[in-house]
């Protein structure tokens, strides 16, 4: 996953730029072009050094006090790209409407991100509302998660449709791809606000294991709790960037075919686009049912351990620990081998058969359906997960309670919408749009 969102970055860049040599009338402006994405990129490496220093917390914070805390170092790095692309603009010598398209970028990206945050922390009323449906058991949690899901996509997708406007208004399909560049430009800090609650998810398995003073799970839960927010404050943030990304390397596309209208009465276009539409639903049933055969795999293994090492239960014997990881290493390898063929193959048999315009399709479609799936499976997920975390706190009958029960089913269900097929769906789509890209050419 942060692979994934670091080749993001990699593949904006490389968009606005290829984009900016595409449509440059001379060849100074052109190599201009071809530098800014680059170096903005770069300006945001230091800006985001630099804003982790201004991340500062207390004691016994609050969630919102934790959020806050991360919040400052985020809006600090974005402050310094600024600067330091207005800086950039200046030495070059180019158009300051560029400077109004980072903007666009960055402020999509802080929308998206407390969009995200909004319905996924417990210090809101979306997910304790999920939390209060536990009272009546799991499956009204699971059907409440599911409604938060679908309608936090609109706000994203608002956003999404406004950044495209503006920037294409300032700077053509140039400046899509430059916003996207702008969006990302603080992924170093975002990343890393991201990154580290599975650390703090760890530590306080460690902290239980160890029987070390309840007040230490407290704080490690707090940590997590808070990290479940900032994963999906992430993931949308990675998903509405990727769209952008996408649509930059359509707009590639596009230019590298010649096919610069889609025709909706082309039957091939429609084709293409119903096809592409299909994707993501694939992509995300593969593997969701990969989560769940691994986990049943694992499941067998706990039981046969128990059943034949004799001393386990009470103890005094070791389990099998490297047995359990090599079955969630195969698995998890041999299970991405279906999906990762699929998102390869697609485009180049659909661009083979049906040719340019129907691939054309097949993009827009998965990039519209895929955005919106992905960013409903997120913030389900985190809201799940966060509902059972907010009862965990000591609320609505607190842990161990039949509450508490009913949130755990949903915490489950969630894991592998925001975990796994969810950030699946950024790689699908991006994919997708760098293979037809690097293929255009066998479709003319």
């Amino acid at each position: 996953y942060t692979g994934s969102i670091i080749a993001t970055i990699a593949l904006a860049a490389v968009g606005a730029a290829a984009l900016g040599v595409a449509n440059a009338d001379s060849l100074p402006f052109d190599s201009d072009l071809l530098v800014l994405p680059m170096l903005i990129a770069a300006i945001g490496v230091f800006a985001s050094i630099i804003g982790t220093f201004l991340v500062r917390t207390k004691d016994g914070a609050t969630m919102g006090s934790l959020l806050w805390s991360l919040r400052y170092g985020i809006f600090g790095a974005g402050i310094l790209v600024l600067i330091g692309t207005a800086a950039a603009l200046v030495v070059l010598d180019m158009d300051f409407r560029l400077f109004w398209v980072v903007l666009t970028g960055l402020i999509a990206g802080q929308i998206i991100g407390t969009s995200s945050e909004v319905y996924t922390s417990y210090e809101f009323k979306f997910t304790r509302d999920i939390s209060k449906q536990a009272e009546t058991g799991p499956a009204t949690v699971i059907i409440s998660g599911l409604g938060l899901g679908m309608v936090s996509t609109v706000i994203p997708a608002l956003v999404v449709v406004i950044a495209m406007w503006t920037a294409n208004s300032l700077a053509g399909t140039y400046g899509v791809a430059l916003a996207a560049v702008g969006m990302l430009s603080t992924l170093g800090i975002t990343l890393a606000t991201d990154a580290y609650g599975p650390v703090a998810d760890n530590a306080g398995g460690i902290a239980e294991q160890a029987g070390l003073d309840p007040v230490v799970r407290e704080r490690t839960d707090a940590l997590d709790s808070l990290g479940n927010t900032t994963a999906a404050t992430g993931k949308g943030f990675a998903i509405g960037s990727a769209v952008l990304t996408a649509l930059a390397l359509m707009a590639a596309y596009s230019t590298v075919t010649g096919v610069d209208v889609f025709n909706l009465t082309d039957i091939n276009v429609l084709m293409g686009l119903l096809l592409g539409a299909l994707m993501p639903f694939l992509f995300g049933a593969l593997t969701m049912q990969a989560v769940g055969r691994a986990a049943n795999a694992m499941v067998q293994e706990v039981r046969r351990q128990f059943r034949e090492i004799s001393g386990l239960l009470e103890g005094t014997t070791p389990a099998d620990y490297t047995r359990a990881v090599d079955i969630s290493t195969q698995g998890a390898m041999r299970e991405m081998v279906l999906p990762g063929l699929i998102a390869v193959l697609a485009p180049i048999v659909v661009g083979v058969i049906l040719g340019a315009e129907a691939l054309g399709g097949l993009l827009i479609g998965s990039i519209a359906s895929g955005f919106l799936l992905a960013i409903m499976m997120a913030n389900a997920g985190g809201a799940w997960d966060n509902a059972k975390k907010y009862i965990e706190a000591g609320n609505l009958g607190g842990k161990g309670s039949e509450t508490h029960a009913a949130a755990v089913v949903g915490d489950t269900v969630g894991d592998p919408f925001k975990d796994t097929s969810g950030p699946a769906l950024n790689i699908l789509i991006k994919l997708m749009s760098i293979v037809a890209l690097v293929f255009a050419p066998l479709f003319l």
